[in-house]
């Protein structure tokens, strides 16, 4: 396997950094510091235009984003592009929403980083499953509600549907986290419900996350599609199945603040 290289004078590093789900002030210190540091920001479509708005002037912005079946640079390009910048000795921060080891193909930026010889350093930060589903005044655990939680991704990969256990996926007893799972949430619900998790299951939609944008629409396992829909909600949106969503109304804070991003 390969191991991360020692800096030398010649070669530049890379940073891998998490922007969090949206929330400037929800970045961590070290990652501010190395987006003010930085000369060159490689970015994904995900990273918050109040985040993008820290980075200094001086450094070039190169934009990296995904979107289903729309890839402004495959990944392969994208891992060619930091080894390239590190080599010209340029001081790189690979920008990345939430936390680059969740869902962020940060590792496999990292591997090749390794594999080139090329320094570089991960900066977690909060999950979208965290910060919007602590903003959608939704504990991921409670007592007596969800005892653990299961993250996965629900996006169709190469028109193929997800090759998931579902029954695993369907238990009372967890929390459930979709990321990218929007445009195929009927199927996902019906995949749950076939493995017998009950239709009056608490489920909640979290668009755009931690930011004045926020929007949260509550509903079952039964009926949060349909409300979805008609509500018209677009990626980046996050999807919260369990109990623990039975909380959001008494937990709702930041809906207090901003009724506008309380829905229903």
């Amino acid at each position: 396997m390969p191991t991360a290289a020692i800096a030398s004078p010649s070669l530049g590093q890379v940073a891998l950094v998490g922007a969090g789900p949206g929330d400037p002030d929800l970045l961590t210190l070290k990652a501010l510091r190395l987006i003010q540091g930085a000369e060159v920001v490689v970015y994904d479509r995900l990273v918050s235009a109040e985040i993008m708005a820290l980075v200094p002037a001086t450094a070039e912005r190169i934009y990296a984003g995904k979107q289903s079946a729309s890839h402004h640079l495959p990944q392969p390009e994208i891992n060619q592009l930091l080894i390239g910048l590190a080599r010209d000795g340029r001081r790189v921060v690979r920008l990345k929403g939430g936390d680059p080891f969740v869902f962020g193909r940060g590792s496999e930026e990292a591997e090749a980083l390794a594999t080139a010889g090329i320094p570089f350093e991960v900066v977690p930060g909060i999950s979208s499953a965290s910060g919007c589903a602590t903003y959608a005044g939704i504990p991921l655990t409670h007592r007596g509600l969800a005892q653990g939680v299961l993250l996965v991704t629900g996006h169709w990969r190469e028109g193929q549907a997800l090759d998931y256990d579902w029954s695993r996926l369907a238990d009372p007893h967890c929390t459930l986290v979709i990321y990218m799972g929007l445009t195929h949430l009927t199927e996902i619900a019906g995949k749950l419900l076939e493995a017998g998790l009950p239709p009056d299951t608490p489920a909640a939609a979290v668009e755009n996350g931690t930011t004045p944008r926020q929007r949260r629409v509550l509903g079952t396992l039964s009926t949060l599609a349909d409300r979805v829909a008609a509500t018209g909600m677009k990626p980046p949106t996050l999807i919260i199945i369990g109990q623990v969503v039975s909380l959001a109304g008494a937990l709702d804070w930041y809906g207090a603040v901003h009724p506008e991003s309380a829905g229903g």
